[in-house]
């Protein structure tokens, strides 16, 4: 078992250790008022593995496909540092503030590439060393329903995500070669070398709903669930070894579609207003509609429908928060 799955463990069976203790305790107690905190403060970790991949159709060239390519970026153990902070402007109105960012080591890049009939005529595979994700959440929202007892609430907010991503992949491997197309004897490059660099940026706006229901005094259910229904991705690629193509941008993407994400957990208070969380984490954006260029070393470029481009990333997160 790793140490993270063993952490994840021991944080889990507190969280029960702790329900069970409190359930006797909390059948004897009466309802009190109770004191909102105007301020709520949270560290914490996403242990997710992420993938991103988009493909394009050129088959307006005689003799390639739809889609002409397919590329996945795959990464794996992307261990996030997260924050967030609460902050009641209101009893019932609040803004919130959620930051976090990761390095992003190991992983692989499949390329595809198709011939009319979808016949597959190339495929490569790089390895992802680098370079970094990182994430803003901008919500403001409010309370529209309490629970009898204070066992909990609903809450409703709206806002604004900003997510960045880039993979760099180095190497090349072949996987299918066709000679027809390809030299397929051609030396491959150093294992070292970086070949494709991606950098996506999505600009989000979220809508959605949060509850938290208490099963005692100190252990509670939380989940927050929301969609985005406008999502943009500008994506930008640096093929380096394309002399073709030129370098910084090779490629540039803009495109528009929808997401959704989703957090379901539990929390323990250890002391009054310090709490213990674990949970899951997920996040996804695909476009509807968009198209790449691709800027030749000459200055000129060519435009093709982008088929499709897609963001998914999941993982259990777990964290410590203290209101006041």
């Amino acid at each position: 078992m790793s140490r993270w799955n063993r952490l994840v463990a021991g944080c889990v069976g507190l969280l029960l250790f702790g329900a069970a203790v409190d359930r006797q305790a909390v059948r004897a107690e009466e309802a009190v008022e109770e004191r909102r905190p105007r301020v709520e403060l949270g560290i914490g970790a996403w242990i997710s593995s992420g993938e991103t991949k988009w493909a394009h159709d050129a088959s307006s060239i005689p003799g390639l496909g739809n889609p002409t390519s397919k590329l996945t970026y795959k990464d794996v153990g992307t261990n996030v540092v997260d924050v967030v902070g609460k902050f009641w402007v209101t009893p019932r109105i609040f803004g919130r503030l959620n930051i976090g960012g990761a390095g992003i080591g190991g992983g692989r890049l499949i390329d595809d590439d198709y011939a009319s009939g979808q016949r597959l005529i190339s495929s490569t595979a790089s390895d992802i060393q680098g370079e970094n994700m990182w994430y803003l959440n901008a919500d403001v929202g409010g309370r529209v329903k309490e629970f009898a007892n204070h066992r909990g609430y609903v809450e409703l907010f709206a806002g604004y995500r900003y997510w960045h991503t880039e993979h760099r992949a180095v190497g090349v491997g072949r996987l299918v070669c066709d000679p027809s197309f390809f030299n397929c004897t051609a030396p491959l490059p150093p294992a070292g070398q970086t070949v494709i660099t991606n950098t996506a940026n999505w600009h989000s706006i979220r809508i959605g709903g949060s509850t938290e229901y208490r099963m005692t005094r100190r252990f509670s259910l939380l989940g927050t669930v929301a969609v985005s229904p406008i999502s943009i991705i500008d994506n930008k690629d640096i093929h380096h070894l394309r002399s073709d193509l030129k370098q910084n941008p090779s490629l540039s993407m803009v495109g528009y579609g929808f997401g959704a994400d989703a957090d379901v957990g539990a929390r323990l208070m250890i002391v009054r207003n310090f709490y213990l969380n674990v949970g899951y984490r997920v996040w996804w954006n695909r476009t509807v509609d968009g198209h790449v260029t691709f800027h030749d070393a000459t200055g000129s470029s060519q435009e093709f429908p982008l088929t499709e481009f897609q963001s998914f990333r999941h993982g259990l997160t777990f964290g410590l928060n203290y209101a006041f």
